[in-house]
């Protein structure tokens, strides 16, 4: 969970969807504020023409533990999404404000809200989701999964 909440919003928030168990809550490998983060990867560097984050063998140890990012900032959400897709992850983000448009692009789906986002952030997006409720992103994507399947399958014969 990356949010610009403050770190004691965002820990209450990711108990409450048990993201986070109790015991978890003062580990600073679960929990980390955005400029921290930044901080401890060694940022965003350019190598042969490609983003990656300036200190990847630390971004691979604590992504197994990291649970929820409080206070970040776009540079922060980016070198996240840059970090997950250098370890070859899929990375999917929604957003919907301004701020989010770097990383919304930067992932390889993104999903703005059509009602609350804005223009930039709706034109840096994959996917529109209209009605603003996450469970239609779960829907969208359960959706992209059958239709890439079926037109997998149908590719093979």
């Amino acid at each position: 969970m990356v949010t610009g909440d403050n770190i004691v919003t965002a820990r209450a928030i990711a108990v409450n969807c048990n993201i986070l168990s109790k015991e978890q809550i003062d580990d600073e490998r679960c929990c980390i504020e955005g400029p921290e983060f930044y901080k401890r990867m060694g940022g965003l560097i350019v190598r042969n023409g490609k983003e990656e984050v300036g200190n990847f063998k630390v971004f691979k140890e604590m992504m197994p533990y990291m649970l929820v990012m409080a206070r970040s900032r776009p540079e922060d959400k980016y070198l996240m999404v840059t970090g997950l897709r250098q370890m070859g992850c899929t990375v999917a983000v929604t957003g919907d404000g301004t701020n989010d448009a770097p990383a919304l692009k930067k992932a390889d789906v993104g999903f703005a809200m059509g009602i609350t986002g804005t223009d930039v952030c709706k034109e840096a997006a994959d996917i529109l989701i209209t009605d603003d409720n996450f469970s239609s992103i779960v829907k969208a994507c359960m959706w992209g999964r059958n239709v890439y399947d079926n037109i997998k399958r149908f590719l093979q014969f």
